[in-house]
């Protein structure tokens, strides 16, 4: 296949884009149909090098850090701009990259992406300096100062959001970045960096760097250059990370995996339940840290909803995901399917009623691509492997529960804690059973909200550190104490003690 100049992007390095050492590319394939539609520059450990060394020269000269707030605000406010007016294109990218419903990436992901900009690029008031008050004759100040380089690490679930969650912040705070988008799905990223390249940033200051070599990847957690490294990802990688960057005791913030707990209560509006159950699994086609694959269902509604589950996701289009048409697009890849065929397997082997799909679906339409129908096991036990591992794919455990004790421990017993949904009228008790649930989020009656203004992160092997809201912008400073001695007549005790 001849792939055309438009449809290869390159590393951006220093202000420039540039081809990887020795012209390298790797295809990058579209989950609807197993074609390629872009080649993306594939990095080697001096184009790494290259990246580090940009960014620590920026960083180290002060050509962003010294920059004022309102400065480097304008310039994401640029990059929001430029996001908004390729948004078509952008949206169209990542629907071929990752096969995500041209529906999800035009409505949610590019804007999202913008609004995390533009927000970061206005947030100054966190960021200033804050005089405390204190008994003793001191002016004591609390400074914000950058951490330094920044490398970065984003899964190929949702490529732009990630990439503007962990930039966004980072460089507000007047940090310089290496981002290492997944090779899996970086064309939306990359194409970022040509934006970034248009908003004529300082060169250095952002550097974007695809490759598909894992020892690559692993310099940002181990270079003494990067000062803090931010990594979502699975939890095993995320472990690894933590070994790495032990050597020079890099700051870190590891958003990791998850098994989130739905949680459905007799007294629930039962509608509104279950189209937040689908959303929680199904979205995405279920490819998602924070999928509430696991639905911990009142005995006393169990086979009436599920009953009425189980007829909507049968009716769900499973098809191409540019078609507006298409509920449900494909997985990222064919090892991916294979992986998630195996859990239904698994499921099934130790006990679990598999009520709908857990296949491959039949039919020309869907020869190439890499498509599965999205699966509901019931008679779910916690201790089950489909309960307790993250399978990171459309499949939804449901299992049974009969009172709100049982239902927290429950929601509870998992090495994660990302997030959880609670769905009752009872205000009163979900916000009592929100309080008790281990994890970073609690939705009670909706699910998936993310906004800019709100940390999120997790508990447990999800992770530790926050991404967005004020938590996750100070994960990007130092925080330096200024203490100046106001005694009367400038002489303190400290300079009469010996």
């Amino acid at each position: 296949m001849i792939i055309t100049k438009m449809n290869k992007f390159l590393l951006y390095i220093n202000g420039e884009l540039i081809n990887a050492q020795g012209a390298r590319v790797f295809d990058s394939l579209n989950p609807s149909t197993g074609e390629v539609f872009c080649q993306i520059a594939d990095a080697n450990k001096d184009d790494m090098s290259s990246a580090i060394k940009a960014a620590r020269d920026a960083f180290d000269s002060g050509v962003w850090s010294e920059l004022s707030l309102e400065g480097r605000g304008r310039y994401l406010k640029r990059i929001a701009e430029l996001i908004r007016e390729n948004a078509k294109e952008l949206a169209d990218i990542e629907c071929k990259d990752i096969g995500k419903t041209t529906k999800q990436t035009t409505f949610i992901d590019i804007p999202t992406a913008a609004e995390t900009f533009e927000y970061f690029s206005k947030i100054e008031k966190v960021l200033s300096d804050k005089e405390l008050q204190t008994d003793h004759p001191v002016k004591s100040i609390i400074v914000r100062d950058p951490i330094g380089v920044v490398g970065c690490t984003i899964p190929w679930n949702y490529p732009i959001i990630m990439a503007a969650w962990k930039i966004a912040p980072a460089l507000i705070a007047g940090n310089t970045v290496v981002l290492k988008p997944s090779s899996q799905g970086c064309a939306s990223v990359m194409k970022l960096a040509e934006l970034a390249k248009k908003a004529d940033l300082p060169s250095g200051v952002l550097n974007v760097v695809s490759t598909k070599d894992h020892n690559v990847a692993a310099m940002l957690a181990a270079s003494p250059d990067v000062d803090k490294f931010s990594f979502t990802g699975g939890t095993k990688t995320g472990q690894d990370v933590m070994r790495q960057a032990a050597s020079n005791t890099k700051r870190l913030t590891l958003e990791l995996g998850g098994k989130s707990p739905n949680i459905v209560f007799e007294d629930c509006d039962i509608e509104a339940a279950i189209g937040g159950t689908m959303s929680a699994i199904f979205m995405n086609q279920g490819q998602m840290c924070t999928a509430g694959s696991r639905l911990i269902l009142s005995h006393k509604i169990y086979d009436e909803f599920l009953g009425k589950l189980v007829e909507k996701t049968k009716a769900l289009k499973v098809g191409n995901a540019a078609d507006y048409a298409t509920d449900f697009g494909p997985l990222i890849s064919k090892k991916h399917v294979e992986s998630v065929l195996d859990y239904i397997k698994k499921g099934i082997k130790e006990g679990a009623k598999l009520l709908c799909g857990g296949k491959v679906p039949e039919g020309d339409e869907y020869k190439g691509g890499f498509y599965f129908e999205p699966a509901i096991f019931a008679d779910v036990d916690n201790s089950m492997t489909i309960a307790q591992e993250e399978i990171f794919g459309p499949v939804l455990s449901v299992i049974k529960f009969s009172s709100e004790e049982e239902a927290i421990k429950i929601a509870n017993d998992s090495k994660y804690g990302l997030a959880a949904s609670v769905w009752t009228k009872d205000e009163k008790k979900a916000s009592s059973v929100a309080r008790k649930l281990q994890c970073g989020t609690v939705w009670i009656n909706t699910y998936g909200g993310f906004y800019n203004e709100a940390p999120f992160g997790g508990y447990k092997q999800s992770g530790f550190g926050r991404e967005l809201g004020v938590e996750g912008l100070l994960e990007y400073t130092q925080c330096k104490h200024i203490c100046i001695d106001k005694t009367p007549g400038g002489k303190p005790l400290v300079a009469s003690w010996f």
